[in-house]
């Protein structure tokens, strides 16, 4: 039966899972950039774990890149710009993908009963807007006020048709976040990849952009009309809730921070390498996810080893007393 379950999941004319691909970015061959020690080697562990889980279950391609394997010293190649080149390869490697679902190491996957599907592609135009003010962290002039421009790059939903949608990205309190977005295969996006790469580009302003390939494409965002039009956003809580240590100089904000209550999707414990315990937040979160995801028996016996614990609590209290 489990069997059948996954076969119809997967399956592009039932299910449709086959037309996903999860991109996690880990780095299972040894460090690039800095040697990695217990902690880091536990969070790749747990991250791969969880994903790996997750694919499966929803019959959904899962392509975990090691990037301790990549051309580290080739001209061509820009450590910590990894997520074109790596799309792109995937791309080809899954002809037959529409959407590619980019994860950074640090996310987990809270909620593994929603499906993408479910969760965002079955009402994209529900799920996401096209308008950035609706939620303008950049303030970014929207849309171009430019009369040569067509109606479409006019204005602010594009032509508003879901279907014209190819590039799906949630907001954090400083702009873009590109620690989990969707891309779909189309002939725009072969042409977004090729100038967000573009080697003139990369030389004259990669100093300037400081989180890379996230500033690079806030640029194109603002500078070319033509992404606008095929861009959507998504509240951030939908696929990238962020833990309170990101994001959180002014308090929780509804909009950002993982609410348990909600049971937010994806988790992503964002900047946690400069200055908190990524390893602690993965594992809390982990523990947090099983916790809520415990199957009625689960519960049932946690139930009564609750209960034991509490009764053998209660002799020792009064013994303190007597």
């Amino acid at each position: 039966m489990v069997a059948m379950h996954r076969v119809y999941r997967r399956a592009s004319l039932l299910g449709g899972g086959s037309k996903f691909v999860i991109i996690l970015a880990a780095n299972q061959g040894g460090g690039v950039m800095e040697w990695k020690g217990p902690r880091e080697w536990a969070i790749e562990r747990d991250s791969v774990k969880n994903k790996k889980k997750y694919a499966k279950k929803w019959g959904y391609n899962l392509e975990i890149v090691d990037m301790s394997t990549k051309k580290r010293y080739a001209h061509e190649w820009r450590e910590s710009w990894e997520k074109v080149d790596t799309i792109r390869n995937c791309m080809r490697k899954y002809p037959h993908a529409q959407w590619f679902w980019w994860l950074d190491l640090n996310t987990f996957v809270m909620e593994p009963s929603y499906s993408l599907q479910k969760q965002v592609f079955n009402n994209l135009a529900g799920n996401t807007y096209r308008d950035i003010n609706t939620y303008n962290p950049l303030h970014i002039t929207h849309p171009i006020n430019n009369s040569q421009l067509d109606a479409t790059s006019l204005s602010a939903v594009g032509d508003g048709k879901p279907s014209s949608i190819d590039l799906i990205i949630p907001q954090d309190c400083a702009g873009f976040n590109l620690g989990s977005f969707f891309i779909r295969r189309s002939t725009w996006t072969d042409r977004l990849l090729d100038i967000w790469w573009d080697p003139v580009g990369y030389e004259q302003k990669h100093m300037e952009w400081e989180h890379k390939e996230q500033d690079a494409l806030e640029h194109l965002y603002i500078n070319q009309p033509w992404i606008r039009s095929h861009t959507a956003f998504i509240p951030q809580r939908k696929i990238n809730s962020f833990p309170m240590g990101a994001c959180g100089e002014n308090g929780e904000d509804k909009r950002i921070h993982y609410k348990e209550a909600d049971r937010d999707f994806v988790v992503n414990m964002a900047g946690c390498e400069w200055g908190r315990d990524c390893w602690g937040e993965m594992y809390n979160f982990r523990e947090l996810s099983n916790k809520l995801n415990r199957t009625p028996w689960e519960k049932f016996k946690d139930g009564i080893s609750d209960r034991v614990k509490a009764m053998k609590k209660k002799p020792e209290k009064n013994q303190g007393k007597s």
